[in-house]
C-alpha cells in the first residue's frame, strides 16, 4: 500500500522539486500540495494523507499552527517539519505541536525517504541537530504520574524508534493495546507527542542518550 503524502511549502519551486523527486519512489503517492497552513488544513481534510511534509515559515498560517490543528483533528496523519530553520524555539514548538519528525531542507535524499517511511509507521524521526536542541530545551515533566512496568517497556521501545506494530510484536500484545498504552503514557507524562515522550525516556536514562542514533 502506497504512502500518501501532502507537500506544504509557500515556494512553488520547492513543492515542484519535492514532487518530482518523491514521485520516483514507488511506495509514495503525492496526493496534493498546499502553499500555506490554512490551505494545508483543507487539503488534509479532503485528501487524508498519511504524511504531511510541512514547511514552518509561511504566510496566512504558519506550519506550527497548522501542525497543531492537524494533530488535534486528524491524529492518524503524521507531520514532518521540513524547514531551513534550526532555532531552538522553532524546533521545540514544532515538536510540541505534534510533529513526529524535524528535518532540514539540506537533508540527504535517502534520509528524507527513510524519514517519510518511518513517519508513516509512527516512528520518531529527528535530525541529530534538532535532537540536540530538543534535549537541551525540553525538560522532564514535573512530578510525572508513575508509569506501570508495561508502560515503561512501551516507552523504551517507542524511544528506540519502534512503530506500534513492532512494539506489539516485541511485547506479544495487540497493536490496539499498544495505542492505549501510548495514550496513557502521554497523559501521565503530560506531553502531547510521541517525540516528546521519547526525549523524556532519553533524559531519564531509559534509553542511551547517543544523539547520533537519531536518523
Amino acid at each position: 500500500m502506497s504512502i500518501k503524502i501532502l507537500i506544504v511549502d509557500d515556494h512553488s519551486v520547492v513543492r515542484q522539486g519535492l514532487r518530482m523527486f518523491l514521485n520516483l519512489e514507488p511506495d509514495f503517492e503525492i496526493v496534493g500540495e498546499a502553499s500555506n497552513g490554512a490551505e494545508a488544513l483543507q487539503k488534509v481534510d479532503d485528501l487524508r494523507p498519511d504524511v504531511v511534509l510541512m514547511d514552518l515559515l509561511m504566510p496566512v498560517m504558519g506550519g506550527i499552527q497548522a501542525t497543531e490543528t492537524i494533530k488535534r483533528d486528524f491524529p492518524d496523519t503524521e507531520v514532518i517539519a521540513l524547514t531551513s530553520v534550526l532555532e531552538d524555539s522553532t524546533v521545540v514548538n514544532a515538536v510540541r505541536a505534534g510533529a513526529i519528525g524535524y528535518l532540514l531542507k539540506d537533508t540527504e535524499a535517502n534520509e528524507l525517504i527513510m524519514a517519510i517511511k518511518a513517519a508513516a509507521m509512527g516512528k520518531v524521526q529527528l535530525s541529530p541537530k534538532a535532537a540536540e536542541r530538543l534535549m537541551r530545551e525540553i525538560r522532564a515533566p514535573e512530578s510525572p504520574e508513575k508509569l506501570t512496568d508495561r508502560e515503561t517497556e512501551v516507552l523504551r521501545l517507542l524511544a528506540e524508534g519502534k512503530a506500534n506494530k513492532e512494539i506489539a510484536a516485541s511485547l506479544h500484545i495487540g497493536e490496539t493495546t499498544v495505542k492505549t498504552h501510548v495514550s496513557n503514557i502521554l497523559m501521565k507524562l503530560g506531553v502531547p507527542s510521541r517525540t516528546q515522550a521519547a526525549l523524556y525516556a532519553v533524559r531519564i536514562g531509559l534509553v542511551p542518550s547517543d544523539l547520533d542514533s537519531y536518523p
